[in-house]
């Protein structure tokens, strides 16, 4: 088995075990991986239009995977949008000692320090910058407390911060962290896997509007 199917059946257990968490809505969560391919196709009349070839399937996020990884030789993520409801390979495009900027062609942008999600760009209802004060713990895989400063930018362009208390402990399976945050009337439950200090593998909440990403590392 390949490195990047096996993060990405690691990412499908993160989601498995989102399911048993909270969510900021209490919903539940979205389909972790799962990719809807629409097509909208106009009506046409049969005697005016030959008939249409049928829509070629949408590639499994494991095939996106492969291929991201064969045409791009510099360290790539697969990011899984669960709000937005797509999956997408993410290239490194910038580096600030532990700072990475990794952009989608179409300059959407995720910062990760050491694969801890620090903010947003280009998604719209953006997170400008995280402060999580339970990092410490979530790397080393133990249990505590701590608060998380997440901090957005206002439609007036202010930016505002939100506090949350946030306890960390061990998930259900294991390797896997869960952080359980709450505060100004939201409940989100991030999960980690952590390898050598490095997250490989997580679910982290965004804000109220994106909702959760799934972040694999496919090549560090």
């Amino acid at each position: 088995m390949n490195g990047a199917l096996k993060i990405t059946l690691a990412a499908a257990l993160l989601a498995g075990l989102a399911g048993c968490g909270n969510d900021s809505e209490g919903t539940g969560p979205f389909g972790i991986l799962a990719q809807t391919a629409g097509q909208v196709v106009a009506q046409r009349s049969a005697a005016e239009q030959p008939a249409e070839q049928p829509a070629a399937p949408a590639r499994s996020p494991e095939d996106a995977a492969a291929e991201a990884l064969r045409v791009n030789p510099g360290p790539l993520i697969q990011a899984g949008f669960e709000n937005l409801g797509r999956t997408t390979a993410m290239a490194m495009t910038g580096q600030n000692g532990a700072m990475r900027t990794y952009m989608t062609p179409a300059e959407e942008a995720l910062i990760l320090r050491d694969g801890m999600l620090v903010g947003t760009r280009g998604l719209g209802n953006d997170l400008s910058v995280a402060e999580p004060g339970t990092e410490g713990l979530i790397r080393a895989g133990a249990a505590g407390t701590g608060t998380r400063i997440m901090r957005y930018f206002a439609g007036d362009g202010v930016e505002r911060p939100l506090q949350f208390t946030c306890t960390v402990g061990a998930g259900p399976a294991p390797g896997v962290t869960v952080e359980n945050c709450e505060g100004h009337g939201a409940r989100f439950q991030n999960s980690y896997m952590v390898q050598g200090g490095q997250i490989a593998v997580s679910r982290q909440w965004i804000g109220p509007v994106l909702g959760y990403v799934t972040i694999q590392t496919l090549r560090p």
